[in-house]
């Protein structure tokens, strides 16, 4: 593999410098005085601010810009073979590389690295954990999967040996990192259209915490049926969180205020440490917040001073994200895009007040939908009124083995008042028509159904 000295800048192109994740990585080789050029599809807010901070966006992607002076070329999954600027980087014989693999290389510069991985939560417990090193003073170095008004945007350059990042599992992503710290949250189904069934995506994991410095500590969900399976023969220290006492960390006596977030009695090692109050809803941040805690105490920081960063965290954007109100009406963003994901919004829900939940979900990727159909049927009957949007196809090709008309018709049968209506506009405009009181409407997804209740407020 190519090794990048970062002790002598150079020129590296982007293939899709506007993903959430390459450009906070084109961004940290900007801080390092490294030239940076890059294309996207489409221009947005991350490109724009990628091209302030001195790097050459292109938009559109042709072998034109492959100019001479590249020196390496990242990419992502996303980019196949058949890419005009790939083909013409594999004729030139430049230097390639996966963005994960520059994220590994990155790390590596740091005494105290911190890889936060999982089916779910990987964006909120990162965020936890920024909020927490901020408030310690560690002046860390942050990657993250989603956007963080605490930091900005989704990338913080500091300037000491800590290291923050999201550990994505998707094509295996993040086997190319090798933490001090890594932080397992859950381990379920998910990306079906990479791994091969569960038992595959376990021994990803597995590997992934095996990884782990021989120095360094596993943090991981002890409420797993498979924990034991992903720890089996790895010679590494370990502490586990969870909801059962059993574990190392774990909460009791937990509560919602009257705007739905918790507070709970942490325990460690079955001894009581005081209550911790969150900003944030659902007893899945309530996990989240065990495994920041614990990261947090094994880096050697205060209690109280993890107490009061996650006090200060108050979500990420598409995270249960507060839109804003149309009358009475509360509109609520979430990015839940997984069954377990969307159940655990739709708990978090209950516990705000409201009188009508509706929902409008945009599946996402055709694989997926197929995948966990009947899945997603049966949490989404949970909500009082729901509204199938097209499937948003990502990096996919319609296959027409599943469709959203698909996702309706089971949700009908099992007696939900639920809709399947085609086009954004069409979607509003019915919502204008029957949204009444105290409602409370989320847009839920991976893709861009968000601009539904952006769009309600703007009208």
């Amino acid at each position: 593999m190519y090794k990048v000295d970062f002790q002598k800048p150079l020129h590296v192109h982007f293939i899709g410098i506007g993903g959430i994740s390459m450009s906070g990585l084109a961004e940290v080789l900007l801080r390092r005085h490294f030239t940076v050029s890059g294309s996207d599809m489409h221009r947005s807010e991350l490109t724009d601010h990628l091209k302030a901070n001195g790097a050459r966006i292109m938009i559109g992607q042709t072998a034109d810009n492959i100019s001479d002076d590249i020196d390496l070329v990242v990419y992502t999954a996303a980019i196949h073979e058949d890419n005009p600027e790939f083909a013409e980087v594999k004729r030139r014989g430049i230097p390639l590389m996966t963005r994960a693999e520059l994220l590994g290389q990155i790390m590596a510069n740091f005494a105290r690295s911190i890889a936060v991985a999982g089916t779910h939560g990987k964006t909120t417990t990162t965020s936890m954990l920024t909020h927490i090193l901020l408030q310690a003073d560690t002046d860390p170095t942050v990657s993250i999967g989603g956007m963080l008004d605490r930091i900005k945007g989704n990338i913080r350059v500091g300037r000491s040996d800590v290291f923050l990042t999201e550990a994505c599992e998707y094509t295996n992503s993040f086997l190319s990192l090798y933490p001090l710290y890594s932080i397992i949250l859950n381990v379920e189904e998910d990306h079906m259209d990479f791994f091969k069934d569960l038992d595959d995506i376990k021994h990803s994991f597995r590997t992934f915490a095996s990884q782990t410095a021989k120095d360094g500590l596993i943090v991981i969900n002890g409420d797993m049926d498979c924990c034991q399976e992903i720890l089996e023969g790895i010679d590494r220290d370990h502490v586990r969180f969870g909801l059962n006492p059993d574990n190392d960390y774990s909460a009791g006596d937990i509560s919602f205020d009257a705007l739905g977030n918790a507070s709970y009695t942490l325990f460690v090692k079955g001894q009581p440490q005081g209550e911790i109050s969150l900003c944030v809803k659902g007893r899945h941040n309530v996990m989240n917040s065990l495994a920041a805690i614990a990261c947090g105490l094994a880096i050697g920081l205060p209690l109280e001073t993890i107490r009061e960063g996650l006090l200060s965290f108050g979500g990420t954007h598409r995270r249960f994200e507060l839109k804003g109100a149309m009358g009475n009406v509360t509109i609520v963003d979430d990015y839940a895009h997984h069954p377990t994901e969307i159940a655990a919004t739709l708990e978090a829900a209950a516990d705000y007040p409201h009188d009508d939940l509706w929902v409008v979900f945009q599946p996402h990727t055709y694989t997926r939908t197929k995948a966990f159909l009947k899945d997603f049927a049966r949490v989404l009957t949970k909500a009082d009124h729901v509204i199938i949007a097209e499937i948003y196809a990502a990096r996919e090709p319609d296959t027409g083995l599943v469709s959203s008309e698909d996702l309706a018709g089971l949700l009908k049968e099992a007696g939900t008042d639920v809709y399947y209506i085609k086009t954004f506009r069409e979607i509003e405009d019915f919502l204008r028509e029957r949204l009444k009181g105290h409602d409370l409407l989320i847009t839920m997804g991976a893709g861009n159904v968000v601009e539904i209740g952006e769009d309600l407020l703007r009208r």
